[in-house]
């Protein structure tokens, strides 16, 4: 998987918490994740979201998934849009993974 450059303080401040927390992000079932949107391409707001992109080593239970969403969301202390590969619709993936920056 390629890594992309970053382009924007905000995703310095975010990047580096989930770097920190790997292996918890393993306990839950995280085969890769990936922070995409606003914050990498520098177009955060304060009330922006953080947007990531999950791809579970198992099945993607709505229990594991809501797990996940509710820790990223403390780690991170601001709301996360969490999509999964398979939720993605398929004319904007091009557009996420070539901008998809990965922390695991």
């Amino acid at each position: 998987m390629k890594k992309n450059s970053i382009r924007h303080d905000e995703a310095f401040s975010v990047l580096p918490v989930l770097t920190a927390h790997q292996e918890e992000l393993k306990s839950l079932g995280v085969k890769s994740l990936a922070l995409f949107g606003s914050v990498v391409r520098g177009e955060a707001r304060p009330e922006s979201d953080v947007d990531l992109l999950v791809e579970f080593a198992d099945i993607a239970t709505f229990d594991r998934y809501m797990e996940l969403k509710f820790f990223l969301e403390a780690l991170l202390s601001r709301p996360v849009d969490l999509v999964t590969r398979k939720g993605l619709k398929p004319r904007l993936q091009p557009y996420i993974e070539r901008e998809a920056v990965y922390v695991v």
